[in-house]
């Protein structure tokens, strides 16, 4: 880890909600530190507190404590406009339900994000065609993107979360809606994301089947996250998806 950049860090982040007198704690002085080119697996029982870590690490909620640094810029301090343009830079997000504008084709969902960022027309045009084809859906281009299935959605989603060459991709149990060889394809990318792309990945799930596609797992329970060893996680009997290929990019 030493010699990798880190591109996201949390540092002693705590998030309570609720009333002095009836607090809940969410998050208890949570630390983390993700470098580049790594996939990291956030796991815990339901009510953990991991989408509320995540979206405190995507600058879309502010903690109660504690400071988070994306790509060395601390976001404490910074005002709402000023996250928002670290959101639409620095980091991508990949939800369970795609998230997608279904009135619109694959390209143009990709070519609104980068237009949001300053980039149209051509480059535009080019930089997302580009991703299409590296997560096999080029063929897909001018398709709704209702009329795709959930593989094929995943697919675009992590495209659309990629446009802006972000240094972290944020992903909310992105295999919860699929079977067995269309999570398999979606975990192989988003470890290719990472390995060969160079973004850092993270990812909440429930889903064992993810553990061998990590290089590392984080534990979060009662408010506190600790390491875990993805081999200790996963047993021979687990449930595994089935074999797949990722489309060479």
């Amino acid at each position: 880890m030493m010699d990798r950049r880190i591109v996201l860090e949390l540092v002693g982040v705590s998030q309570t909600f609720g009333d002095k007198v009836n607090p809940t704690h969410a998050l208890r002085s949570v630390s983390l530190q993700v470098p580049e080119r790594e996939v990291v697996i956030i796991m815990g029982p339901s009510g953990a507190g991991k989408s509320t870590l995540l979206a405190i690490a995507g600058a879309l909620r502010r903690p109660t404590s504690g400071e988070v640094i994306v790509d060395e810029t601390p976001l404490s301090s910074l005002k709402d406009h000023a996250l928002a343009e670290v959101r639409l830079q620095k980091i991508g997000f990949v939800f369970q339900e795609f998230n997608l504008l279904e009135s619109l084709s694959v390209i143009q969902n990709l070519e609104l994000v980068l237009a949001k960022a300053g980039t149209r027309g051509k480059r535009a045009t080019e930089r997302a065609q580009e991703l299409l084809r590296i997560l096999g859906v080029d063929h897909r281009r001018d398709a709704r993107v209702n009329i795709l299935s959930g593989g094929e959605r995943q697919r675009v989603a992590i495209a659309r979360a990629l446009v802006n060459n972000p240094v972290v991709i944020l992903a909310d149990e992105p295999t919860a809606s699929l079977d067995a060889v269309r999570g398999g394809e979606v975990m192989g990318m988003l470890q290719k994301v990472a390995h060969d792309m160079g973004s850092a990945v993270v990812m909440v799930s429930h889903d064992h089947r993810v553990l061998p596609y990590s290089d590392r797992v984080v534990w979060l329970e009662d408010g506190h996250l600790e390491d875990r060893e993805p081999a200790s996680m996963h047993s021979a009997e687990a449930p595994t998806f089935a074999s797949t290929t990722v489309q060479p990019g």
